[in-house]
């Protein structure tokens, strides 16, 4: 990546979702950004360590990074004070770093991936 010919990376902040928002929300992000974009996402939940990954390789784009951020003391905090976080208080989180690629289209259809699933008959 270089930062200097590349746009402003798009972050979206999923810690404090349960899945399988996180991956709601990255696929949100990715549907109209143009191929080259970098989505960096920060997810608590657990589960998203697993998801994105996959999900990144089922729609063709490049997990580029993933790192695991510990959780941050503020100083406030007591040793021994485990539970009753404040809201919007996040423990230890996820940094992913997508690459979005350009879509190949699928056999006989448009590849924007907005096709209704169903069939009809």
């Amino acid at each position: 990546m270089n930062p200097a010919s590349d746009p402003s990376p798009i972050e979206v902040d999923a810690r404090g979702m349960r899945c399988p928002l996180p991956v709601i929300r990255l696929a949100d992000a990715a549907r109209d950004a143009p191929a080259g974009t970098c989505i960096v996402v920060l997810a608590s939940d657990p589960a998203a360590r697993y998801d994105i990954p996959a999900w990144c390789r089922m729609r063709e784009h490049e997990l580029a990074e993933v790192t695991q951020i510990p959780q941050k003391s503020p100083g406030t905090d007591s040793p021994g004070s485990r539970g009753g976080s404040a809201e919007g208080d996040h423990p230890g989180y996820f940094r992913f770093v997508v690459l979005v690629r350009a879509q190949r289209s699928k056999a006989g259809g448009t590849g924007s991936g907005s096709e209704p699933r169903s069939r009809t008959r």
